[in-house]
């Protein structure tokens, strides 16, 4: 079993193809791509951790045929376009607005947004967050899940530590 992370999807949102300037055509184009590549990284007997914005302009109905599309065990932490069908909707193992896990000895504290401080922040714990699409200024420790910022896929946690070590060799 491998741990992922993502966030931002915002399946069936046509916003992110204009405002994010997502690089497909459609929607449906959208939606297919994300639930490829998705599924491409994530076996079924994977986990992955939703950091917000799931879905947005769908009816309940698709909400819930997305999250049976996608491969894994789902874990959503709530975002501001998550309304009361994508809380409800049976796909989910749990639903949280923030949590906390111990991973390859790393503690994190998920949210949908991005904390100016967290807890046990100067022990060196991470903050994994969303909502921003990959536009915020990274601090120290803190990553943006979002699949803006990783290629349209959920991400292990391995990975999103190894990307800024890789944008700081480049930077020197």
């Amino acid at each position: 079993m491998t741990l992922f992370f993502t966030s931002d999807t915002h399946f069936g949102d046509p916003r992110v193809l204009r405002i994010d300037k997502r690089p497909f055509g459609t929607i449906p184009e959208h939606d297919a791509a994300l639930i490829a590549r998705w599924n491409e990284t994530v076996s079924p007997d994977d986990e992955v951790w939703h950091l917000g914005d799931f879905a947005l302009h769908v009816r309940p109905e698709r909400i819930d045929e997305l999250l049976g599309l996608l491969n894994g065990r789902k874990h959503l932490v709530i975002g501001n376009n998550d309304g009361p069908a994508t809380l409800a909707a049976k796909g989910w193992d749990s639903v949280q607005a923030y949590a906390e896990l111990h991973v390859d000895g790393h503690a994190v504290v998920m949210c949908h947004y991005a904390f100016r401080t967290w807890k046990n922040m100067g022990r060196g714990w991470i903050d994994l967050h969303g909502h921003s699409h990959a536009k915020l200024k990274p601090q120290t420790r803190q990553y943006d899940v979002g699949v803006d910022a990783f290629d349209y896929r959920p991400v292990t946690l391995g990975a999103i530590l190894a990307s800024r070590q890789r944008r700081r060799k480049t930077a020197s």
